[in-house]
Order: C-alpha cells, then structure tokens, then sequence
C-alpha cells in the first residue's frame, strides 16, 4: 500500500475518533480551500500559506490554574481537531501560548505581546473578570479578537470579543426562580470572592431577589482570592440560618470553602445551596464527599447524556487520561476555535473586523452542549441547567430550561 493511502487513513481514524464537529451551513469533513494570503490577510496578521498563529492566554499558574487549565486543554483539543480536518482556509493553526499567571497586570501585558509583537489572528483566554476587563482596552485600542469561555455578569458588549460561557440572565436569575420555585427559598446568604465577578453578580442577585421575588438578603460576605480561612464566615451562615446560600467562590479557595462547611456540619442534606463557580474542573480538588447534595448552576456538565457530548468526552479523555475531567468553562473554551472557523470561513478572510461582521448568527449545531447560535451582542444562546453534585465527584442534571435563552447582557431594571 502506498505512503498516501496510509496517511489517508491514518487522518480518517483520527476524525473519527475525535468526533469532528459540524457547523450549519458548512460541510462537516470539506477540505478547506486555500485562497491567496494577500486576500485574506490585509492587515498584517500572522499568516501565511500554510499556517495561521493564534493565541492562548489562561493562567496555567497561580490560584486560578485550578480552573484554567482545563480550558487550555480544550482550546488545544479543538484546535487539534480543526487541524486535522486541513485547518482553517486551508492554513494549519499554530498556537502561542502565554500564561496569565493569576495576576491581571500580567494578563494586560500578555494580551499586548500577543497581539503587538506576535501579531496573533484571534486570542482564546481569560476566566476570571478581572482578568478579562485588564485586557479588554487592549483587545479594543489594537484591534484584536478575543473569545472568552467563562459564565460571567453581563453589563458588558463589545465589539473585539465573543462570549461563549453564560452571562447573567441565564445562569443567575434562573437559578434564583429555580431555587425560589423549588425550595421556596426567601431568605438568602450571598457569599463570593473579592473581585469584580462576584460583587457585581451578587448586586444582581439581590437586586433579583429583593425587587422581584420579595425575598431577604441576610448575609453578604466577600474573601481574598487564595482565601482559606472561613471560619467567620461559617460562624456567620449558622446565626442568619438562611434558605439558601448563594455562592461565588472562585479558584482554589473552593477546596477550603466547602471542606470547612462539611466540617462545621454544614452539608447538603441539612443546607440548601447553589453556587456559580463549582465545575467539574474545582470539583477534583474539593472532593466529591464534601460537595455532595450542593447544586450547581451552569449550561454545561460532563455527564450530559447527548451523541454530542459522549464523543467530546471520549476524545477529551483519550488525549488527557480516562482521569481527566471537562467543567462548564473547559467546554465553552472548546467552541472557541470551532465559532472563530466558521467565522473565518464565513468572511472569507482572517481580517478582524471582518471575521466579527460575519459572526451573528454562525451556529453550531454539534456543540457538547447542544446548538447554539452567536447573537448580535455576541454572546451565545444556550440552555440552562442545575446540578446536584454526586459524592463521586459528577453531577446529576435535575433543571434544564425548555428552551435556549437569549443572552442579554444588559438586563432591564438590574443596572
């Protein structure tokens, strides 16, 4: 047999084993075409005949590695699969990767080595919001492309990013009414880590439960990023005795977090509550026994049971180990090179300016989570979901709203 065919062959196993994602109105396996550089790149980007750069900007450091890493995982395992199937415009994607270390400044200072000096087509990074609003005035005075994974608390638009995890609307507020709806919960304990995210998520949160469900905030703390001590806060939730604890604890503090709540008594079995920030990526190192009977609000959970999701998962584990785990924001980091494809296929250039035109309304209808669709805001429309957590460590889906949610980032009367 000759060289080629083994080739051929060996590319077809590989795109069937990794499960190739299909985006509406492009053929799933069609060999992409490959038109002159100076056609698709009229503003100096990093491409060239065969290959395009792209960038990778997470923390693979510091206190948030705990929930970035599996995004970088992600983002590597999308772009592998795209490059299998002949890239994009027929280049080959070659990533850059910068490490945000868990500090914003950094972060700022990457995004502009990316984008100045490497002169990357698209960026795919950030977790938290803080990160994301230090290099968002670098995304826009240089005109880059960011695609940003993480659930976060809307109030923001722009034109130089995609949002692919959820905003407020459809991960706050429905877990508010589920929660109102199914435990009657009316007195609530809002509890985050210091930093934009939080704060700005439990205002909406209050104002949500105050305004519109006529319920009562009786407690609202906020720790230090690396925090390990709750034991005030503990103190604290035992005095108010609330309905619900409403959480937004972030990165590793999560493993001090809910260890320190088992120990005081405080479980699922005696306390209701639901948090924004507990993954499966968070959920290896707090522990399956200490999470057990808490629910988690997100769009995504690993054990989602849909065609989709079981070859993600499957391909997902074949290249980082049976052991590895896929959180909310690992697969919304993972629709990032897949929606930057289509977009660019789409356009018929890596140009910035045009690749953002030709998003709104790009679909993909073979996401793990499901179809989903970038609106003119550019966010994406997605269901929402609420889990319990499993000693074991996975998730139980026990909510999932009917229908895809429009994202609205700026929601009326939470401002």
């Amino acid at each position: 047999m000759s060289q080629d065919f083994h080739q051929s062959l060996r590319r077809r196993r590989l795109l069937q084993g990794l499960g190739a994602i299909s985006v509406a109105g492009l053929p799933m396996l069609a060999r992409a075409q490959t038109p002159p550089t100076a056609q698709v790149n009229t503003t100096k980007l990093a491409v060239t005949d065969t290959e395009v750069v792209v960038g990778q900007l997470h923390s693979s450091t510091g206190t948030m590695a705990i929930s970035e890493t599996g995004s970088i995982q992600a983002e590597q395992l999308a772009i592998d699969q795209i490059n299998a199937m002949g890239g994009v415009l027929g280049r080959k994607i070659r990533v850059i990767k910068e490490d945000g270390a868990s500090d914003w400044p950094t972060f700022a200072e990457k995004a502009k080595k990316l984008l100045i000096s490497d002169h990357v087509a698209t960026v795919f990074g950030c977790w938290t919001s803080a990160s994301r609003k230090a290099v968002l005035p670098v995304f826009e005075k240089e005109n880059g492309l960011l695609y940003y994974p993480t659930f976060y608390e809307g109030l923001e638009q722009s034109k130089n990013v995609i949002y692919t995890g959820q905003e407020a609307t459809q991960q706050i507020l429905y877990s508010l009414d589920w929660a109102k709806k199914e435990k009657n919960a009316s007195k609530v304990f809002l509890v985050g880590s210091d930093y934009i995210w939080p704060r700005t998520s439990m205002k909406i949160a209050r104002k949500h439960i105050e305004t519109f469900q006529k319920g009562k905030v009786v407690g609202e703390e906020y720790y230090p990023l690396s925090n390990t001590n709750f034991n005030s806060l503990i103190n604290k939730i035992k005095v108010a005795k609330p309905d619900l604890i409403f959480a937004a604890v972030v990165g590793g503090s999560n493993v001090a977090f809910y260890k320190q709540l088992k120990a005081a008594g405080i479980t699922g079995d005696k306390q209701f509550l639901v948090t924004l920030s507990v993954t499966e990526d968070e959920m290896l190192g707090i522990g399956g026994e200490n999470f057990a009977g808490f629910y988690s609000s997100m769009k995504y959970f690993q054990t989602l049971d849909n065609p989709n999701n079981k070859k993600f998962v499957e391909a997902f584990k074949a290249k980082y180990g049976p052991k590895s785990v896929i959180g909310d924001v690992t697969q919304a980091g993972y629709l990032g090179p897949w929606l930057w494809k289509a977009a660019v296929e789409k356009a018929g250039s890596f140009d910035v300016d045009k690749v953002v035109a030709a998003s709104p309304g790009i679909e993909l209808n073979t996401a793990p989570e499901g179809y989903v669709k970038i609106d003119a805001n550019h966010h994406l429309w997605s269901k929402s979901r609420i889990a319990q957590g499993l000693p074991d460590g996975t998730f139980k889906v026990v909510s999932e709203s009917p229908e895809l949610i429009k994202p609205d980032p700026f929601p009326k009367g939470y401002q």
